[in-house]
């Protein structure tokens, strides 16, 4: 153990000592091995990614929810404004409804119903046989008539009909041609009976009218309109104090106008049983086939 010369002891530890030096010096890692600090920094900028990803995806989100809210709220202001232009086109149509209740044919019809106690007074004035006021009651009689016959065709032509032209043009009618026989038969010009007929006929057809309405619409006919026109020439002439060949003559005027008002009555009762009954019949094979 003497006999080892101490340079080679020295070599030794000089060797051991520069061993670990040589190692630090170097600063090398094994193979396999990581390094700590580089792991740690992945998993930073990892994190940092995976970060400003959600973020990106959170932003598109609330772009995506921003822009279905916005067409939504377009959608929804749409929808309101619809509504307002569909109320506002249902106001401005039933103003035009209402506004069209003024027109040509019904003035007309309404000129008409005032004539009918301007007719009375004037038939009557002066105990009701004085020419002269005859005469003015016959001149409001016949304007009466001859607005009854344009009002109708104006409304048929320009498109004027309204339901008040519906139900106040026959009441119209009806209402100057029963002031006028009820004044002749009260002054006694006039039989009572043919007022009857020819009241009894006209009232009882337009009930009749209604009742068959469900079926269907009985037309007016050529016999019908002649049947007017023969009885407000009758009646006019029995307005006027006639006398002579004239008075005879407004005899078989108003005649005819019975005639006439019978025949047609008899016509129109048989339209309402014929209409009637195709209508029930129909109901009937309708009814048959929803069954079916």
């Amino acid at each position: 153990m003497t006999g080892v010369p101490a340079s080679a002891a020295g070599g030794s530890s000089s060797a051991r000592r520069a061993g670990p030096r040589g190692t630090s010096g170097a600063a090398q890692e094994p193979v396999g091995r990581k390094n700590p600090g580089s792991a740690v920094e992945r998993v930073a900028a990892e994190r940092a990614a995976t970060d400003r990803g959600t973020t990106d995806q959170g932003t598109t989100e609330q772009g995506t929810t921003g822009r279905g809210s916005a067409e939504r709220g377009s959608a929804e202001r749409g929808s309101t404004e619809g509504g307002a232009a569909g109320r506002g086109g249902k106001i401005a149509a039933a103003a035009v409804n209402q506004a069209s209740v003024w027109n040509v044919a019904n003035l007309l019809t309404m000129l008409r119903l005032l004539l009918v106690p301007a007719f009375v007074a004037l038939m009557l004035g002066n105990g009701g046989y004085d020419p002269a006021w005859r005469s003015f009651a016959w001149a409001a009689f016949a304007i009466a008539m001859i607005t009854d016959l344009f009002d109708g065709h104006l409304a048929r032509t320009y498109n004027l009909v309204t339901d008040f032209g519906k139900i106040a043009d026959p009441i119209a009618d009806k209402a100057i041609m029963g002031a006028a026989l009820v004044c002749l038969s009260a002054l006694g010009d006039l039989p009572w009976w043919v007022t009857a007929v020819i009241l009894g006929r006209e009232l009882g057809i337009t009930v009749l009218r209604f009742v068959v309405i469900r079926y269907g619409v009985i037309p007016a006919s050529r016999g019908g309109k002649l049947k007017t026109l023969t009885q407000g020439i009758a009646v006019g002439m029995y307005v006027l104090a006639l006398t002579g060949p004239l008075a005879t003559l407004r005899f078989w005027v108003m005649a005819a106008a019975v005639v006439l008002t019978v025949a047609t009555g008899l016509d129109y009762v048989k339209q309402a049983i014929v209409l009637r009954r195709r209508g029930i019949a129909e109901r009937r094979a309708a009814l048959k086939e929803t069954e079916a």
